[in-house]
């Protein structure tokens, strides 16, 4: 016997009724099938919204009558022959018909009481059942309608669905021995209680009643068809890289339809468990798919977490004091008065002092709850034995389920620690003694997050999905953009990371894509994007709330680098080539330093001296590593060494300043390089780093232009200005080549003095040979006292400072 349960959304349409049939059809080939329906897809939903709305005495429930009414008509006349339509359309009208009688008493009595609420609730199943199996009688198929309210019944309890197997298995059993077709259909869902008065078996219920047919006639295996194709890893509407589970065990399951895998209605397992008949879920729209067999143990031995599941609407009730201590059957009496008022509890935790309980309970039960327990414990209440019981809302469960996880150690600091990572906290934690689950309670906002990092730590490929948000498109910012196209399938095979850009501004326009921008069109997709706004840039970067978030600046911007406490402080990385916050108030960047440890985001800024070259890093390695740094000597501003590598007193001073900018090698406003203020704050950067607390109001800077040309507001008067001092940059070049000696912008930090100036080198100097925009750094250390450790290189252009950048968002990738 071949057992078949298809869910609403395999019925949504006649279209896919009749893919379902072709899919009946074979089972039917093959032996004798029972084919369990549910209702029409959404139409259960309907007829409770009906019923609420007649309970409130509006009239609005007629229409979705009528609209049902036609749905299930439209239906019969597009599957069934024309010539056996009127008998079927005649019993659709007469359920209907009855079903408006119901809705009409409830109007009028203003009352929707649990027995009404079972039996309108029933209809979608019974009319769904009534047109299937007329259709397939119609196919030339020998098809029998079964009634299942006469053969499935429940103990008398209408809050909590209870089964007298006993009786249903006895009737099951009877039926099938005097009656035969080859296709039985049976409507999901339905049942009745001990007095013979209709029930359900709750949402989801369908499930169970195959199940409560194959437990009945001992087949080996019952088959639910559903939509998708299979229980997966985790949700694969949430967690994109979900994939479906080919085995798992009976206990497996458990957990995760317990824990909100809705794939399977929780009391399914329960008629099959002890006779050990596997359920196999399989897709209706790929009936060819593997799908999930359910069995006594799972086959696939090599994984030790099966899936992760989440529980959405879940509040927290936590009842502390001093007057639980100790106190023989304080427990009881609580989980007492939460049983009598039907209210279930989904976790449990109480602290080893027993000072408090805290307990997980569905949100729509939890005033109730509360309610119900500040009555119970009123006296110890009023004598502040015990505070009022709290309600905390907005919180979601996460659980980790497998069978094999007590044989593998340290699991459950994996988890907490990818939590803690992303900066997800934790409010309680469960777990029983099997190991089979590890649960936590996190904010509801968090969900989406805790459900991709735990994907990615325990069933991913080992890779790191980073996801950056970048502001700032020009010379640097395009290149960067290039690069990490270009790179994007390197990064996958060769470091295990995938690199996404979610967010992209520019001062005018930004863009999101939450899967991920197209690089190769990001220009035509900026263009096109919404008003640019520091503020709703940072919103949706919030948002997302996303692991491994970065946030890119490759501006000069300080309004911007204002924003990098608020990204830290909600543990997104900051990685930025903007010298302005690294060199800002010595407080702000202490703030931003302690932030940065406090919320695990790293604060990278790598490129804020030297553009590529590892300046920063080296510096920091020597002081990690026990070295005390002494001296450092450096050209650090691939400008200022461009514009005095090529300016040869034949051509202009401005004309090569142009020059510079035209190719990149400046800011926007070229003042800030050749005032010298951009180098004196990258000597101030590597004194922080050394560990001194400076200020750049203590860096001594000798600049070589006019105190009017450094106060101009604009370019156009700051040129100006460069022509009319022609004179005193010709004069200061022919000085340093009378000498034969080269002239470098250099900074200088020693004895916790810095200065920054142009000063003149000889040949014998590391300077003198420094070409083009290159930077160098010599270190000198208790390690490196006679020959400096030097750092030289490219240290300008917009090439580098994106690799730089690049190479920051790497660094974070690889932690």
């Amino acid at each position: 016997m071949n057992i078949l349960k298809f869910g609403g959304s395999s019925l949504a349409s006649p279209e896919r009724i009749k893919l379902v049939a072709e899919t009946v059809k074979k089972h039917v080939q093959q032996d004798k099938t029972i084919a369990v329906f549910s209702a029409f897809g959404g139409v259960t939903n309907d007829l409770l919204k009906m019923a609420a709305l007649a309970a409130k005495e509006d009239l609005a429930y007629k229409e979705i009558l009528a609209q049902n009414e036609k749905r299930h008509l439209d239906a019969v006349k597009e599957l069934i022959p024309v010539q056996n339509q009127s008998g079927v359309l005649s019993k659709v009208k007469t359920e209907f018909n009855r079903l408006e009688t119901l809705y009409e008493g409830v109007y009028l009595l203003n009352e929707l009481s649990n027995k009404t609420k079972h039996v309108v609730s029933s209809f979608g199943e019974i009319l769904s059942s009534l047109i299937i199996a007329e259709y397939f009688k119609s196919l030339a198929t020998d098809a029998l309608l079964i009634d299942s309210r006469e053969l499935i019944v429940c103990k008398n309890n209408n809050e909590k669905i209870q089964l007298n197997y006993e009786l249903t298995n006895k009737n099951i059993v009877q039926y099938f021995k005097e009656n035969d077709a080859s296709l039985f259909v049976a409507p999901g869902f339905v049942a009745k209680n001990e007095q013979g008065v209709p029930s359900t078996l709750g949402r989801g219920g369908s499930d169970f009643t195959a199940a409560i047919f194959g437990g009945a006639l001992d087949v080996a295996k019952v088959i639910i068809y559903t939509d998708v194709n299979g229980m997966y890893t985790a949700n694969p509407n949430v967690v994109h890289q979900a994939y479906p589970l080919k085995n798992i065990s009976y206990q497996e399951a458990m957990e995760l339809s317990h824990f909100g895998a809705k794939v399977l209605y929780p009391p399914t397992l329960q008629p099959l468990l002890d006779k050990g008949i596997q359920i196999h879920i399989k897709n209706t729209f790929s009936p060819d798919d593997a799908g999930t067999l359910i069995s006594k143990s799972s086959k696939e031995n090599f994984r030790w977490v099966t899936g992760i599941t989440h529980i959405d609407d879940i509040k927290l009730l936590n009842i502390e004091g001093s007057g639980m201590v100790g106190i023989p059957g304080f427990s009881k009496r609580f989980f007492e008065t939460l049983y009598q008022e039907n209210i279930n509890v989904v976790l449990i935790t109480q602290a080893s002092s027993e000072h408090s309980i805290c307990v997980a309970v569905k949100g729509d039960e939890a005033q109730a709850a509360k309610e119900a327990l500040d009555e119970a414990f009123a006296v110890e209440i009023d004598y502040q034995k015990i505070k009022p019981v709290e309600i905390e809302g907005n919180v979601a469960i996460i659980a980790l389920v497998g069978d094999r996880m007590k044989s593998h150690h340290g699991l459950s600091g994996k988890m907490f620690s990818a939590l803690g990572n992303n900066n997800i906290n934790i409010r309680a934690i469960a777990q029983g003694s099997s190991e089979r689950n590890i649960s936590a309670v996190i904010a509801k906002k968090d969900i989406n997050k805790a459900l991709n990092t735990l994907h990615e730590q325990f069933f991913e490929v080992p890779s790191k999905e980073l996801n950056l948000f970048i502001t700032g498109v020009g010379n640097v910012g395009s290149k960067l953009l290039s690069q990490l196209e270009k790179q994007e399938k390197y990064l996958l095979e060769k470091l295990r990371l995938k690199v996404r850009v979610l967010g992209l501004s520019n001062s005018r326009t930004m863009v999101f894509d939450e899967n991920g921008l197209d690089l190769s069109k990001w220009q035509e997709l900026l263009d096109g994007g919404e008003k640019a706004s520091k503020h709703n840039f940072f919103n949706k970067v919030k948002e997302f709330n996303l692991r491994n978030s970065i946030f890119v600046d490759n501006t000069a911007s300080a309004e911007i680098s204002k924003w990098y406490k608020e990204y830290l402080a909600n543990s997104i990385a900051v990685v930025t080539c903007n010298k302005i916050a690294a060199a800002d108030d010595l407080v702000n960047y202490q703030h931003l330093q302690q932030l940065s440890r406090e919320y695990g985001a790293s604060f990278l800024y790598e490129t804020n001296v030297g553009a590529g070259l590892p300046i920063i890093d080296t510096l920091k390695n020597l002081i990690a590593s026990g070295d005390r740094i002494h001296k450092i000597q450096a050209v650090l501003s691939g400008s200022l060494n461009f514009v005095f590598n090529t300016y040869n007193a034949t051509e202009p001073f401005y004309k090569t300043v142009e020059q510079a900018m035209e190719e990149g090698y400046t800011e926007p406003d070229p003042k800030i390089d050749l005032s010298g203020v951009d180098v004196a704050r990258k000597i101030l950067i590597l004194a922080r780093e050394s560990g001194l607390k400076m200020e750049l109001s203590d860096i001594e800077n000798k600049s070589f232009l006019s105190e009017e040309s450094l106060n101009t507001e604009n370019n156009e008067d700051f040129f100006k200005l460069l022509q009319e001092d022609e004179g005193k940059f010709k004069e200061i070049y022919e000085d340093a080549a009378k000498d034969n000696a080269q002239l470098k912008y250099v900074a200088q930090l020693e004895d916790g003095k810095a200065s920054v100036g142009l000063q003149k080198v000889g040949a014998e100097h590391p300077f003198y040979n420094l070409s083009g925009s290159d930077n160098i750094v010599l270190f000198f250390t208790d390690r490196y006292s006679v020959q400096p450790l030097i750092v030289k290189g490219a240290g300008a252009g917009a090439d580098v400072t994106a690799s730089g950048i690049f190479a920051d968002v790497i660094r974070i990738g690889k932690k």
